[in-house]
């Protein structure tokens, strides 16, 4: 089979929320609500990767005007801003069968793919101490410890520039 990556199609749902509850604490995950509204409002930011009809992993966030993330933005989700200068990344995260395949890369690429055609300055993301290496492999420069107080956690606030 062939790996795709592929926006979001509502019937992904079912085969994502096992993996968001995989990748994320109770407390970090989304909820099924808040990622159905993620892919009805944002699929052009939330990319799927496929292999045959069976989703392996997933990246989605939507276009913001800020360099670091808000607390808000897990929240409540609106659709995407053609002038806002950021894309954000609120989840990536892959089947426990399929990590150490290289399909977060991947996603990340292909998120990159996406933003640079929507004409966005950078990515930026917040992610946790054990994840920042992961992130900086990817071409990602840590900015330093987040505002964010999402989920009790301390968070990094990463930055991808696509600009030169």
């Amino acid at each position: 089979m062939t790996l795709t990556i592929t926006p979001a199609q509502p019937q992904d749902l079912s085969q994502i929320m096992p993996i968001e509850n995989a990748g994320f604490s109770p407390a970090e995950a989304a909820t099924e609500a808040s990622m159905a509204e993620r892919i009805r409002l944002i699929a052009d930011t939330f990319l799927v990767a496929r292999e045959g009809p069976d989703v392996l992993g997933y990246v989605v966030g939507p276009a913001f005007d800020q360099r670091y993330l808000t607390d808000e933005l897990f929240e409540k989700s609106t659709p995407n801003n053609t002038t806002d200068a950021y894309q954000t990344v609120l989840s990536l995260a892959v089947s426990p069968a399929h990590q150490k395949e290289g399909l977060g890369s991947q996603l990340l690429t292909a998120l990159a793919q996406v933003a640079r055609q929507q004409h966005r300055q950078a990515i930026t993301l917040t992610c946790l101490e054990r994840l920042v290496p992961f992130y900086e492999r990817n071409g990602y420069v840590n900015e330093g410890v987040s505002a964010s107080a999402h989920a009790g956690e301390t968070w990094y606030n990463l930055v991808l520039p696509l600009t030169d």
